[in-house]
């Protein structure tokens, strides 16, 4: 199975994207004739393997390496660097010229920028006096479809740069990104937006509209994406950090998925190759995957268990009876299903071995202690326990962050308390960690009694009787616990966000509520409760589109609870997600780990 995701049943023509990006590779490999060695800063390389398959690259004469520490070993005469615009990555460019020319080898270089050439960089290139010697371009490359209704700008450390470096790079990139998609599409009519980075993204859009106009319905008929909602991570960290329990987000969890794919050991696959690792793919060319990566992981569990043992009485009745031939063609029909089930029988029972610990249930417990805002004695000790124990550090972080956070800070001795302890368990070098969370506002001390009660009421946040097998509300997706994120866009399809805009106000960041182009008289979201108007209404008869942007990255778990609105019965909107990154609480927690020394 393809890593490179099959976008045929996406609501928009996300394919068309995939294919301009795949030739304008193509094409800055084409111009530089005969054979060269294409070095791929690392990061790329995972973006780059959902866009254009590497057999292709080779046929136009590339010779594949990763951009490292160690000179280039290649024959080749031309090198093309593909690097995102970053001073590391420049310094390592840098070493292995001047590695050639100190050797007294002739290359002819090239240095591609994706997405774009950065001053700063070439700076570098000017004072290691090298630039001369350098073809310099850029590759476009914004936006990565990574499956057919998920789409990523792959902003690893967006939300950490905006918050803490005050570095607003990401955000240009990210408007810039939706502007080009509106040249596709069309321009979209509706922007709303919660959160700092989310207000000030609709306002560099418009100015982009204004200094670079996307034609307007007049010439272009009814634009495709009717919506977009912007959200900034900020407006919501409480759902990141808690542990999400759909089968796609345990396994982003547990084993990590990168790239629309996970990387394990070939044993848990049932592979006997010694210490060899197999990379699975997950994305929807994955019938089965698609069926259940929505769901919660114990309905999963139960799915597969009947998938098996209807196969197995298959089996069974096609030894003890004679068959007609269409019965024998069901059956082969079915076994062409068995690599799919025994692939995920085998990632589900590893997925056992997880969520069956007592420190896991233990975990899930204090998570939801914290959200239902209840004794907060007993987290502040579970706390304590795990820093004496020195479990992981990010997952200590993790459980401060949601602490800290539904309860509007800790209490000055705690914090303080917590702060020393955390320093004495995990080394004074965290203090750079400490001070990034502080600074972004994700840990701190309490000055005001905390509104999340009051959020949690309001926006009906945890759900008593989630029934997780046939589920009536988002909240199956952690199993008793609504994400806030996906409830504020909820409201915004549902009725608009005039009428919780006293919650709104609670939150994180201002909000803003864009009309564009020649679209005022067309009824906004505001008017639209579920039900559609006429213009509306894309003309070969699709729903309309809504795009769901989140600045500082999105769950699978919140991906599922979208997923899950699109498909109720009265919703009118297929809906897209954007993110800056897919993460989880541990990889958003991650980003702002900072070591001294």
């Amino acid at each position: 199975m393809a890593q490179v995701p099959n976008l045929d049943n996406a609501p928009i023509n996300l394919k068309s994207l995939r294919d301009q990006s795949q030739k304008e590779l193509i094409t800055i490999l084409k111009n530089i004739r005969g054979k060269k060695c294409l070095v791929i800063d690392p990061k790329l390389g995972g973006s780059l393997s959902l866009i254009v398959q590497s057999s292709l690259l080779k046929e136009h004469g590339a010779e594949l390496r990763h951009l490292n520490a160690e000179p280039i070993q290649t024959d080749c005469t031309k090198v093309v660097y593909l690097v995102r615009a970053q001073l590391d990555l420049i310094k390592l460019i840098c070493s292995h010229i001047h590695n050639d020319i100190s050797k007294g080898i002739q290359r002819e270089y090239f240095v591609y920028f994706v997405p774009r050439r950065a001053v700063v960089c070439e700076k570098i290139l000017e004072e290691e006096k090298i630039h001369h010697l350098l073809t310099i371009g850029e590759y476009p490359l914004y936006l990565i479809p990574l499956d057919e209704d998920v789409l990523s700008f792959e902003l690893d450390a967006a939300y950490k740069e905006h918050l803490v470096d005050g570095d607003t790079t990401s955000l240009w990139h990210i408007a810039k990104a939706i502007h080009k998609l509106e040249f596709s599409f069309g321009l979209i009519p509706n922007v709303r937006a919660k959160g700092k980075a989310s207000v000030r993204v609709a306002d560099i859009l418009n100015r982009m509209q204004s200094e670079e106009p996307v034609n307007t319905s007049e010439q272009m008929g009814v634009p495709e994406i009717n919506t977009i909602i912007l959200l900034d991570r900020e407006v919501d960290m409480i759902t990141p950090m808690c542990s999400q329990l759909t089968y796609e987000g345990l396994l982003d969890e547990f084993l990590g998925i990168s790239n629309g794919a996970v990387e394990l050991d070939s044993s848990i696959m049932g592979v006997q190759q010694e210490g060899k690792k197999i990379k699975v793919p997950l994305n929807s060319s994955d019938k089965l995957f698609k069926e259940i990566r929505d769901q919660n992981f114990e309905v999963v569990v139960q799915v597969l268990r009947q998938k098996a043992t209807s196969m197995k009485q298959d089996y069974t009745e096609m030894q003890t009876t004679n068959q007609t031939v269409s019965e024998l063609k069901d059956f082969v029909k079915k076994l062409n299903s068995l690599p799919e089930m025994t692939r995920h029988i085998n990632l589900g029972q590893h997925l056992t071995t997880f969520t069956s610990k007592p420190s896991f249930l233990a975990r899930l417990d204090m998570e939801q202690t914290l959200v239902e805002a209840e004794s907060y004695d007993i987290c502040f000790e579970y706390i304590e326990e795990m820093i004496h124990k020195q479990e992981p550090f990010i997952n200590v972080l993790r459980l401060l962050i949601l602490f800290s956070i539904t309860n509007s800070g800790l209490p000055k001795k705690n914090f303080d308390y917590l702060r020393r302890e955390l320093l004495h368990s995990y080394g004074f070098e965290h203090i750079a960690t400490l001070n990034n969370l502080e600074k972004s506002g994700l840990l701190k001390k309490q000055e005001t009694k905390s509104n999340w009660i009051t959020i949690k009421r309001a926006l009906r946040l945890v759900v008593e009787d989630t029934d997780t097998a046939n589920p009536n509300d988002i909240s199956y997706v952690f199993s008793g616990y609504a994400p806030l994120s996906i409830r504020l866009v909820q409201h915004a399809i549902r009725s608009g966000w005039r009428p919780i805009e006293e919650i709104l106000k609670l939150l994180p960041g201002p909000h803003s509520d864009i009309k564009r182009g020649g679209f005022s008289s067309s009824p906004s979201l505001d008017s639209l409760n579920g039900s559609l108007h006429n213009s509306d209404k894309v003309v070969d008869g699709r729903r309309s589109l809504v795009l769901v942007v989140f600045i500082g990255g999105v769950t699978s778990a919140e991906i599922s609870a979208l997923r899950f609105l699109s498909a109720q019965e009265g919703m009118a909107y297929d809906i897209i997600v954007a993110t800056t990154k897919i993460v989880n609480g541990s990889t958003l927690t991650e980003t702002f780990v900072e070591k001294l020394g």
